[in-house]
């Protein structure tokens, strides 16, 4: 019996007591020690991998972007002197053809010689079929990325000639093989039937027209040649009209034509330049291009399409102008905007073929590369001794420079030079405009259009359809919060709350898709009905629990506490059913039957059926659980203690929300609202679907808007990989990116004081 009960008291010397470092306890602590660990590893490496994918996320659109901001790039090779070009004569026209293997130049002598670009090997010379006794005085080419060449001569005829460069495989071998064809014949055209030599020339050709024009003197020649074609014999008949102009009082020094063969512009004098109207035959204005009086004009030449004359003066300046309407409504040569280049004036300006783009050269042997509609100077660096011939490659990324008996051909690297501060944010006075505008016009069916990349219209368009979302979802949505976890019977909250979270869970394209086909036309066509039930719903609420409280309380206290709400139901619903059913009456008895109508004709706004108020309602009903979610459990964590002392001082249950809870709880309502922002900013298939993805700078409501979420989304599957259009897109990610960064560290800055402000109530 004694060894028992000594026993017994070694194993539990204290009966009664639990002993916590047995076996089996020891293992549960290592166990859940291990878990913490394994967890709090978890929670730091989840975290961290968060911030590096965003990072990363960060760094890789800044690569993608950053190529868009670079400058142009001229790589120089070794000069050639071939023995040809110790007789070819003077050089009128460089031209480069489209695999940039083959060069054509065109001298003075009457030749158009062919020649490898790579090494300056001739390989074929045509002699062009000049009448004997005339010489070339003049050579003109037509609108950029056109082959037609015109050659002015002393006896005041022109020849007209195109330049091809068919590609065959002889063997395997790709071969190209220029030729030169005549599309108007091989006799010259008579423009000066006085037969004076023409010192300036130039021609326009559509499929129908070629409208030729040359000056001697101050004397213009303007000759229209229109070919048709017979359709049943196949033959061509020819009809020449002369357009006469008024003689002009200064010597003339460059003509170019419109390409819709309506304007004339002939630039004469020191810097003047008259613009006549080749269907009205008149002189539309004459104008003074430079205002240094001591300055002129000394080189020319049109962008391609046509539409922009581009002006270089003895002072190194460069100037773009166009044809527009002022405030008068009439067609006047505007000035655009300028470039600067160096001191020494200007002796060549040549057009890209395929966009904006110019390079020019001065006297002293810089050579520049600019850029029109960006406003943008890429590259100013000296290639030659002195004013040289240039020509440019259509791909504009190879030159071919003859300085004093010397070939220079240079490699050109300008991937981006649409792209600037300015054209991405600013006003850009684009051609066929009256004015500078924001725009983005990404793509067009025409060869020479001109790229509109401005995010100005899609940023504005991002905020405005989250500013039309909040301010339907931000209200419904702190008060559904506030009301549900503040007055809401316990019950019924865990019934309420579920089902607007699991609202959450509804795929926005299918809300998109609902917006875009039945809910926009529905408001066309119940705009009064609409509008009743916005006004009309919240008066109704206030009516009603201000009946309510007028009721007996022997009524008022058969519904339990915190069910209250339940009696809106049918008062929304009724509410609901009448502004719906009135719709058709109000608008017939107020908008004469149509109050679209009504808002396009005697308000003078705008209406479009996918707008920003169907966008409005559906993303704020996108928007609404993830405000009320955090809302809610931001309102539902103050502290009872808090609430209960407040009504114990007397305060009453409205005083004590207002002053005690929502100021605890602000922090989380302000975050609540920075999310569904961001929520709102980032949307995309809704804004896609249910607007016309207009990208205008409007807040009508009743016009839509193009946001910068849903554009990446419609055009950067037809983007070229690496193209301006491509990286701009990423450019539009980024600052949606930028945006969405800046917002959260504002929210948590404020949060975090809030936080702190009223963390002592």
């Amino acid at each position: 019996m004694n060894d028992l009960a000594n026993s017994s008291m070694t194993e539990n010397p204290r009966p009664g007591r639990i002993d916590f470092n047995t076996p089996e306890l020891q293992r549960k602590r290592r166990i859940r020690a291990l878990k913490d660990r394994l967890t709090r590893w978890y929670v730091l490496v989840g975290g961290l991998a968060v911030l590096a994918a965003i990072t990363l996320i960060f760094f890789y659109l800044a690569y993608v972007v950053a190529p868009l901001f670079q400058g142009a790039k001229l790589t120089r090779t070794d000069s050639q002197t071939p023995a040809w070009l110790q007789d070819a004569g003077k050089p009128m026209v460089l031209a480069i053809e489209e695999q940039n293997q083959v060069a054509m130049r065109v001298s003075d002598k009457g030749e158009a010689l062919f020649f490898s670009l790579k090494d300056g090997v001739e390989i074929s010379r045509v002699v062009l079929p000049i009448p004997a006794g005339a010489k070339v005085t003049s050579v003109a080419q037509d609108q950029p990325g056109k082959p037609l060449i015109a050659v002015g001569l002393s006896n005041g005829e022109v020849l007209v000639f195109k330049h091809a460069y068919p590609i065959s495989y002889p063997d395997s071998k790709k071969t190209i093989t220029p030729t030169i064809t005549y599309p108007y014949g091989e006799t010259p055209l008579v423009l000066d039937e006085a037969g004076r030599a023409l010192e300036h020339v130039n021609l326009n050709a559509n499929d129908t027209t070629l409208i030729l024009a040359g000056a001697t003197g101050t004397q213009l020649h303007v000759l229209s040649l229109s070919q048709s074609e017979n359709l049943m014999t196949g033959e061509t008949s020819r009809e020449q009209n002369r357009i006469d102009l008024p003689q002009l009082s200064a010597e003339v020094k460059a003509i170019y034509v419109d390409p819709r063969q309506q304007w004339l512009y002939v630039i004469n004098g020191r810097a003047l330049v008259d613009v006549f109207d080749l269907r009205d035959r008149t002189l539309n204005g004459r104008y003074k291009l430079l205002e240094d009086a001591n300055a002129e004009t000394t080189a020319s030449t049109q962008l391609v399409g046509g539409v922009s004359l581009v002006i270089g003066s003895s002072r190194g300046n460069i100037a773009q102008w166009f044809m527009a309407r002022d405030v008068d409504g009439e067609m006047r040569l505007q000035h655009i905007r300028d470039f600067k280049m160096s001191g020494a004036p200007i002796s060549q300006i040549t057009s890209e073929q395929r966009r904006k783009g110019f390079i020019a050269m001065d006297t002293s042997g810089k050579l520049g590369v600019f850029h029109s509609t960006a406003h943008r100077t890429l590259l100013i660096d000296p290639i030659a001794s002195g004013p040289a011939v240039m020509g440019l490659s259509p791909r504009a990324d190879h030159i071919i420079v003859e300085d004093n008996g010397k070939l220079l051909p240079l490699k050109l690297d300008n991937p981006h030079p649409e792209i600037s501060w300015s054209a991405l944010w600013d006003k850009v006075w684009y051609e066929n405009y009256d004015e500078p505008k924001y725009v983005w016009q990404s793509t067009a069916s025409n060869s020479d259009f001109e790229p509109k990349l401005s995010l100005a219209p899609l940023t504005y368009g991002t905020l405005k359809a989250a500013f039309y979302a909040m301010l339907l979802a931000a209200p419904i949505a702190v008060a559904a919060a506030i009301y549900t976890a503040y007055f809401m019977a316990p019950r019924m909250r865990r019934k309420v709350k579920p089902i607007i979270e699991l609202m959450e869970a509804m795929p926005t394209v299918i809300l998109g898709f609902f917006a875009g086909l039945f809910l926009a036309p529905y408001l066309e066509g119940h705009l009064p009905g609409i509008f009743s039930l916005l006004i009309f719903t919240p008066v109704g609420i206030l009516l009603a629990g201000f009946g309510w409280t007028r009721l007996p309380e022997s009524i008022r206290l058969r519904v339990p506490e915190g069910w209250e709400s339940a009696i809106l139901i049918p008062v929304i619903l009724l509410i609901g059913w009448v502004s719906l059913s009135m719709s058709p009456h109000l608008e017939s008895w107020w908008f004469g039957g149509d109050m679209r109508s009504w808002i396009t004709n005697d308000l003078g706004i705008t209406y479009d059926q996918r707008n920003a108020l169907v966008v409005g309602l559906a993303m704020g009903f996108a928007v609404i659980p993830n405000i009320y979610s955090i809302a809610e459990d931001a309102v539902f964590s103050v502290p009872r203690g808090l609430t209960l002392g407040s009504l114990a001082l007397g305060a009453t249950p409205w005083q004590t929300l207002i002053r005690v809870v929502i100021l605890t709880a602000s922090p989380g309502i302000f975050s609540a609202l920075m999310i569904g922002m961001g929520r709102a900013v980032g949307e995309t298939m809704i804004v896609l679907m249910a607007t016309g993805n207009t990208p205008i700078m409007d807040m009508n409501l009743f016009e839509g808007m193009r946001t910068l979420a849903a554009n990446v989304a419609v055009e950067m599957p037809e983007s070229e990989v690496g193209g301006s259009h491509y990286r701009v897109l990423f450019l539009a990610a980024l600052v949606l990116l930028m945006f969405t960064f800046v917002m959260n560290t504002l929210a948590e800055l404020i949060r975090q004081r809030l936080r702190k402000k009223y963390s002592s109530l």
